[in-house]
């Protein structure tokens, strides 16, 4: 999309996509997080203990 003034001068503008609402994730997706999240935490700490372990 643009408009072009009286100078012959173009400005451009941005196409803005449709909003639309999040949807709220369901028990299913809420307890993989869960878990990815638990995993996540274990992988982080084993990293640091080695890192401690080895230094």
């Amino acid at each position: 999309m643009y408009t072009v003034d009286e100078t012959g001068l173009m400005n451009n503008y941005a196409v803005e996509p449709a909003i639309y609402p999040a949807e709220y994730p369901s028990i299913e997706q809420q307890q993989q997080y869960v878990l990815q999240a638990a995993f996540a935490a274990l992988f982080v700490t084993l990293t640091v203990l080695t890192a401690i372990a080895v230094s």
